[in-house]
């Protein structure tokens, strides 16, 4: 018993206690520990004890994209949890650039029979591509619940963070502390988040500083570090003060590509990201940034799934949550304008 129990511990990653707390259906363990010992069980080919023995409600596709921004892996422990919870066994599938495609996962999830699906920021989102997948898979009576990308006439519930709501808050906290040049990097405006964000700073330019022309504060790139860093020293140089960025990653590229400018964050540069990824509390500076409700918007997504599911039709509308403005330490007031941002130091000295 107590190689047993060491082994299935190393293969759960939790502890022995925790193992023998499942194993003998005791209380204190929570949902996601009680699913990764079960696990375990399964894996290492032990036979579950009677009384856990307890009938899955059945299966359910979660397909997020990379995993490498880490809102996603957020998104995917909530709902994930939360899936559990109610007796469901979640198949998480995520994707990577040259790996199994949204399409691909999809088939493989219906060949094991899902009762349902959930997408966080997939195709759906992509305005150029194809909504037929979607309606395909309602042909065929599977429930969908689209995260993150709302796509008009797909018969699925949809709940998304309201991205005008975003770049309001962001954008008003960087006026409020006098930056009158302001940028925005955000990812392909193929995306519906993009264009919501976009649209929405464009629109409080032309409110709060008069611009009518938005092209030269507007950066248009990859949602990554190195999206960020090339978006931010296109902004910097043109005499830019503040970047909102359109995810965490851009704005920690954006913080670098300042540093490599000569440029101090907060004290000649703000600025702000979004999402509010695990850590981000915690970089150099702390990040502002606007929060996604991730817990509420789990919650929401795997509700409607399971009304779905089980016969209850949710609301065709998008839901919309409203997110929040984290105010930490990349963001200050404004320095004396630039019309030009520094060169880096080698090229100052030449």
């Amino acid at each position: 018993m107590r190689t047993r129990l060491t082994d299935l511990a190393e293969q759960a990653g939790v502890s022995t206690a925790t193992v023998s707390r499942v194993l003998n259906g005791k209380h204190g363990v929570s949902a996601q520990a009680r699913q990764a010992v079960l696990a375990a069980l399964d894996v290492l080919g032990y036979e579950r004890p009677e009384k856990l023995r307890m009938r899955s409600a059945g299966l359910v596709g979660l397909v997020v994209p990379e995993l490498s921004n880490p809102v996603f892996p957020a998104f995917a422990q909530v709902i994930e949890t939360m899936l559990t919870d109610r007796g469901y066994t979640p198949l998480l599938c995520t994707q990577s650039p040259g790996g199994t495609t949204e399409d691909q996962y999809v088939e493989l999830l219906l060949e094991h029979g899902v009762d349902g699906i959930v997408f966080v920021s997939g195709l759906h989102a992509d305005t150029t591509a194809s909504k037929d997948r979607y309606h395909r898979l309602r042909g065929r009576g599977v429930p969908v619940v689209l995260v993150n990308g709302f796509a008009e006439g797909v018969d699925a519930p949809a709940v998304s963070t309201d991205d005008s709501a975003a770049m309001d808050q962001a954008f008003r906290h960087l006026w409020s502390l006098g930056h009158r040049s302001i940028g925005l990097a955000i990812g392909p405006t193929r995306f519906v988040p993009s264009q919501r964000k976009r649209d929405a700073f464009v629109d409080l330019l032309a409110r709060h500083a008069g611009v009518d022309d938005p092209e030269p504060h507007v950066v248009s790139t990859l949602f990554t570090v190195e999206g960020g860093h090339a978006a931010a020293t296109q902004l910097l140089r043109s005499g830019h003060t503040a970047v909102i960025c359109g995810s965490d990653m851009m704005a920690l590229g954006a913080v670098r590509a300042a540093r490599t400018l000569g440029l101090s964050v907060p004290d000649d540069v703000s600025v702000v990201g979004f999402d509010d990824s695990p850590l981000i509390a915690f970089t150099d500076p702390p990040l502002t940034t606007v929060r996604q409700p991730v817990a509420a918007m789990g919650h929401a997504a795997v509700s409607a799934l399971v009304g779905e599911i089980k016969g209850t039709l949710a609301e065709r509308a998008e839901l919309l949550f409203h997110p929040e403005l984290v105010v930490r330490g990349s963001t200050g007031s404004a320095p004396a304008e630039r019309s030009a941002a520094p060169a880096d130091a080698a090229a100052a000295a030449l």
